[in-house]
């Protein structure tokens, strides 16, 4: 039987919520914490404890944190009220969120310093598969800190990739996957919008191309929003923007060129600026489809 763990999920968005539903499943004493009181009363109705964080601090076993980015993940961890000085020795962090490599190895050290674990631990998947705990997880860290997080790993992750004894490895697999993701979803929406200037219709588009070799997971996941005009956000446009410039940094620190990364940041940028940046990134069609006065599926 798997161990219980007392645990919190820090950032309770469409990934978060999942993980948390996902430990709740798995018999762990779940605490969620985030900006929007409401998802965290939404939590609790559904079996999560309630608490203040720094209240139940010294009692956790792990920490998951599941939010936006580098700056936000420090803030919880060492911030005016960080959690990681509240923390009893030997538990664990698991951060979760797309960083550079060389902060997930600064917050293992400073993590070190105060006896705490943590594991480089970026997640890849969806909401869908977060709500259903089949999460992949590109992960590094030492052996004591896989051992300490196994328990949530196994209630969160269907595949759990052990990339290293040190935080970054993980952090830079996930900087990989981002740049496919991040490419392959703006390549969908050119690729649907270039049809439409043939005569092909975007639900035909999916029904052909995902059967076709020029398909990828991102089409097959992200194009049907598409077609049912539905942009309520699964992954924000604003995501991208982030991400992928995680990808430019690192490529420039390595003196690595990437043109179709930096041809794709623009897309999301474009669409940011449209006012579009809360939108499902699947919205990044409506660069292509307003360029070409194009009418996408629901538009009037």
């Amino acid at each position: 039987m798997t161990e219980a763990l007392k645990t919190a999920v820090i950032g309770l968005g469409s990934m978060g919520y999942g993980i948390a539903r996902s430990c709740l499943r798995a018999g762990h004493e779940t605490h969620g914490f985030d900006v929007v009181p409401a998802q965290m009363e939404r939590l609790q109705s559904e079996g999560g404890a309630k608490a203040d964080l720094f209240d139940v601090a010294a009692g956790l076993d792990t920490a998951i944190v599941v939010v936006l980015n580098a700056a936000q993940t420090e803030t919880v961890l060492f911030g005016g009220d960080g959690l990681v000085p509240a923390m009893r020795k030997g538990a664990v962090v698991l951060g979760c969120a797309t960083v550079p490599p060389d902060f997930a190895r600064d917050m293992e050290a400073r993590c070190n310093a105060f006896g705490i674990h943590y594991l480089d631990a970026p997640i890849s998947g969806g909401s869908v598969k977060a709500a259903k705990g089949q999460l992949s997880i590109m992960a590094s860290g030492t052996p004591d800190a896989f051992n300490a997080a196994r328990p949530v790993l196994d209630a969160i992750a269907e595949t759990v990739f052990e990339l290293g004894d040190t935080a970054g490895a993980g952090s830079a697999m996930k900087a990989v996957n981002q740049l496919l993701a991040g490419v392959h979803i703006a390549a969908m929406a050119e690729a649907l919008t270039f049809g439409m200037t043939q005569g092909v219709a975007p639900d035909k588009f999916v029904e052909v191309i995902s059967k076709c070799a020029g398909t990828s997971w991102m089409l097959e996941n992200r194009a049907p929003h598409i077609v049912a005009g539905d942009y309520t956000p699964h992954s924000q446009v604003n995501i991208w923007p982030k991400d992928l410039g995680i990808v430019l940094d690192i490529a420039k620190s390595a003196n690595f060129s990437a043109p179709i990364t930096a041809a794709a940041m623009q897309q999301y940028l474009a669409a940011a600026g449209m006012g579009l940046g809360r939108e499902d990134d699947s919205a990044v069609a409506k660069v292509y489809a307003r360029n070409a006065r194009l009418t996408l599926p629901g538009e009037t």
